[in-house]
Order: C-alpha cells, then sequence, then structure tokens
C-alpha cells in the first residue's frame, strides 16, 4: 500500500464522488440553497439539480486559516444514498478573485491531509504555514474515496478509474455553488497513490469537457492546464525494479548489499515483472492484477523494507517514507490528527465524523481489483501529449515511491518530447540561490528530485515546493530562481 502522511500543514480532509452521467439543463431544473443551524454551527446548504450532489458547509470556521480576509468554507458533499464527502477550500491569501484553482487529492488510496497551517515542531495547536498552497491560487481539497479522513457512508469506489466520475461531480456541484471560479485556470495536485489518480482524473475531466462540447454532457468546462505528482507511483513494472535499485544505490546510506541487489533484480524479473506485464490499467482481469500485486510485495517489497527480524533483508531499520529515519519516524509529526479529533474543531468546522487517518476500508477495496499493479503511464502519456503542463517531483530520501522509479517513470513518458527528456541530464534547480534539487524540462513536461526530503516534499522542502507549484500553475517550465 502507498499510505502518505503528507503533513505540510494541518490536516485537511475531502472527497468526491458521484457518477458522472448527462446531466438536465438549468430550464429543466433549478439550484436550491438555504440556511440551517445545527450544533452551534450556521450552514449553507446547496442542492445542485443537475447532479442530484447537495452541499452543505460552514462559512469561516476560524480554524487553521487565520490570514485576516481569506474566506474559508468546509463541510460535505452528498450524492445518493449515505454518500458523503468532506471538502475543506481555502481562498487564495493574494489577488483570490483572479488567483487559479487547485485540487489537492492526498495518496493512499485512502490518505488524507494539508492546507494552509502546520504544526510546528509537534505542537498541539497549529500555526500559519508560510509556505501554503493557497499563497498562490484558491484551494480546494478533497478526501476520497469515501471513508478517508472526515468522509463517510457508502464506499463505491473500487478503483482509480471509478473514482474519477465521482471527482468530476463534485467540481460540477463545487462550480454551481461557487459560480465565479468556473473561468479559472484548474490545475491538480496530487501525491503518492496520486501518480494512478492525477493522470486518471485529468484525463477524466478532459474526456468529459469534450462530451460538453459535442453535447452529449451538461456541464461546466474544467479548464484544466497544470498536473503536479509529487513521489508518484505511475506504474509498477518499472518502480518495483526501482526498489531494488534505490535500495543499493540511493545517496544516503544502502539497505542492501551487492550481493542482494543482484539477488532482487533476478527475482524480479522471474517472479515480478511477468505477472505485471499481464496487467494494465484497463485490461487484465483483476484477480491477475491482484496476483501480481500480491506477489511483488511478497518478493520485492516486502523483504527490501524490512529487517532480517521481520522477515526480510534490510541491513537496517528504516522508515519507508524516509530512509534517513527509523520505522518509528516521528516527523511529520502527527499531532494534527489529535488536534482533529478535538469536538471544538469538528464542529467548528462542521465535520460529522471522526477523523481517520488511511483507514483499511478504501484500500482494501482497490486491493481486490489490482489497482495498485496497474500501469497508468498510458493515461499520464496521453495527458501530456494533451499539452497540459506536468511536473513530477519526488523527494529523494523517499523509499516508498522513490525519485529513482519517478524518473525512470518521467523518461517513459510517451509524447513528443520524449527522445529529448530522456537524453537530457537533470541540472541544479535553485531557490533564491539555493539549490533544492536536480531537473529537467522538455516542452510541457518536467521533473524535480528534491534533496534532503522524504514521502511529503512540502513538509521537507516547503520553499521548493510552493515554488514548484507557483511555477506549474502559471504554465511555465521548471526554472531556477
Amino acid at each position: 500500500m502507498r499510505f502518505s502522511t503528507q503533513v505540510i500543514s494541518a490536516g485537511l480532509a475531502l472527497s468526491s464522488f458521484a457518477v458522472a452521467s448527462p446531466l438536465p439543463s438549468a430550464s429543466e431544473a433549478k439550484d436550491k440553497r438555504s440556511f440551517v443551524e445545527r450544533d452551534g454551527a450556521n450552514y449553507t446548504v446547496f442542492e445542485h439539480a443537475a447532479s442530484g450532489a447537495k452541499l452543505e458547509f460552514v462559512t469561516n470556521s476560524g480554524i487553521c486559516e487565520t490570514t485576516p480576509g481569506v474566506n474559508q468554507y468546509s463541510g460535505y458533499l452528498s450524492v445518493g444514498t449515505n454518500m458523503n464527502m468532506w471538502f475543506w477550500f481555502f481562498e487564495a491569501r493574494n489577488s483570490p478573485t483572479t488567483a487559479p484553482l487547485a485540487t489537492w487529492f492526498n495518496g493512499g488510496p485512502g490518505c488524507s491531509k494539508n492546507g494552509p497551517c502546520h504544526f510546528v515542531n509537534g505542537a498541539s495547536t497549529p500555526s500559519l504555514n508560510p509556505y501554503s498552497f493557497n499563497t498562490y491560487a484558491n484551494m480546494l481539497y478533497v478526501d476520497q474515496p469515501i471513508g478517508t479522513g472526515f468522509s463517510y457512508g457508502t464506499d463505491d469506489v473500487t478503483s482509480t478509474v471509478t473514482a474519477a466520475p465521482y471527482v468530476w461531480t463534485l467540481l460540477q456541484a463545487f462550480y454551481a455553488q461557487f459560480p465565479q471560479y468556473e473561468s479559472r485556470d484548474f490545475g491538480i495536485f496530487t501525491e503518492s497513490y496520486g501518480g494512478h489518480y492525477g493522470p486518471e482524473f485529468a484525463s477524466y475531466f478532459e474526456s468529459q469537457n469534450a462530451a460538453i462540447k459535442a453535447g452529449s454532457v451538461k456541464g461546466d468546462n474544467i479548464d484544466l492546464i497544470a498536473l503536479g505528482i509529487n513521489n508518484g507511483w505511475y506504474d509498477a513494472a518499472i518502480q518495483e525494479q526501482a526498489y531494488v535499485d534505490f535500495s543499493y544505490n540511493n545517496t544516503y546510506k544502502p539497505i542492501i548489499t551487492a550481493a542482494q541487489h543482484t539477488q532482487f533484480t533476478n527475482t524480479n524479473a522471474k517472479s515480478c515483472a511477468p505477472l505485471l506485464a499481464k496487467c494494465t490499467a484497463t485490461t487484465g482481469a483483476n484477480s491477475a492484477c491482484e496476483n501480481a500485486d500480491n506477489t511483488c510485495y511478497n518478493d520485492i517489497e516486502g523483504p527490501l523494507s524490512s529487517t532480517s527480524a521481520n522477515g526480510g533483508v534490510a541491513l537496517y531499520d528504516f522508515d519507508v517514507y524516509d530512509i534517513r529515519e527509523p520505522s518509528a519516524d516521528p516527523y511529520p509529526p502527527a499531532t494534527y490528527s489529535s488536534y482533529l479529533l478535538e469536538p471544538s474543531v469538528t464542529s467548528a468546522i462542521g465535520a460529522k465524523a471522526t477523523y481517520t487517518e488511511c483507514p483499511n476500508a478504501p484500500y482494501n477495496k482497490f486491493a481486490a481489483t489490482g489497482d495498485d499493479a496497474r500501469s497508468f503511464l498510458p493515461t499520464l502519456s496521453s495527458v501530456v501529449q494533451s499539452g497540459i503542463r506536468v511536473v513530477m517531483w519526488a523527494g529523494d530520501a523517499d523509499w516508498i515511491c522513490n525519485w529513482f522509479g519517478g524518473l525512470d517513470s518521467a523518461n517513459a513518458v510517451d509524447y513528443a518530447g520524449a527522445a529529448s527528456f530522456a537524453a537530457l541530464e537533470l541540472a541544479p534547480y535553485t531557490v533564491n540561490g539555493t539549490e533544492g534539487g536536480t531537473f529537467k524540462s522538455v516542452d510541457n513536461l518536467s521533473f524535480l528530485r528534491v534533496f534532503g526530503a522524504g514521502h511529503e516534499v512540502p513538509y521537507y522542502q516547503p520553499a521548493v515546493a510552493l515554488q514548484v507549484f507557483e511555477q506549474t500553475m502559471r504554465q511555465q517550465a521548471l526554472a531556477s530562481t
């Protein structure tokens, strides 16, 4: 599992859902808006007639974002019976009326967290995060699938592909409630399992835009201009071997010996790779993909990530999200989770469920379809081919979605600039003159290795993360400053 713990900021939880189907015209149905008071909080209730979705949210809770004049909205989008997805929206701190709109989807599948506040040195209460992405853009955070974070109820999502229509419908309802954002440039940012989510969501949005233009679907165009994926899981066939190579040849400390590197390279070629070859994003039986996923974990990932005391071969105990730390890594601090369980906090933000960090239920549904083993490189390639600005970046101390696999995946993207991109060497990437990593860009695709960062890059290198975010949302190739 690619469970992750992105904590550049206070925990947020958001979600998405609702199967996308042809929507009735405005003349066929009318939206409804009302206001209610419940448990000491004032809610806006918005019923989106076109999709059948209902938004119920509180305004300006005072939690997390405390910048004067910056509005926030938090609550649920409900579609269907007992389907309640949590969202949290923060206006941009600068020029919100003209700033672009971006979404954040965490990994897992089934994890949440990110936002404009953070818990410095494990503090019990949050403080403002000066490097939050909403410094530049209006940010919508979504916990998906249902069961993640504060979202609760029936979870019908069993794969990355089945998750996408629900996300699209959430955005349609969001635009209906907040029409001022309809024409804004839109970006998708995600991490970890987002190597699956990001390409598929982007591809689905583009297909829905085409259907809207053709008149077969009613809805608002999503002006997608950027996709950013932090330490993504893209293609198991590439990244299983990257586990072997990174474990031996990373720039911090070898996890295995040279002999073990040879041993596991052979094991991968004989047991893992042949099974993965039978499994792609859209073809291959669930059972075949699940078998590939389980075999690769048992033969490659599991042994490499564990010491001999735990049935593995690793030379020392390490955290798969940051190889510089032991498995009981205290960073990023988890105090945000306790904060999100406080009744005064949940009441203020309108949460109706107990916050759950990386629950098993959503992950198990994906595991049963072998989703983890399916490659989303072809989908990512189509997104790059469409002209959308794409950045693939990775902290170089992360093991679970390490930068070796990220770079190899980027070099395998199929687009007009592919040959030039693969041949290009990485060059220093600086932020205000300080080197934060190495990168390369050709046309609309960029890759960045971030120095001294674990799985959650914005936590470890916030200035680098914000610069990457801003440049990508400006539709610019990565460039040193």
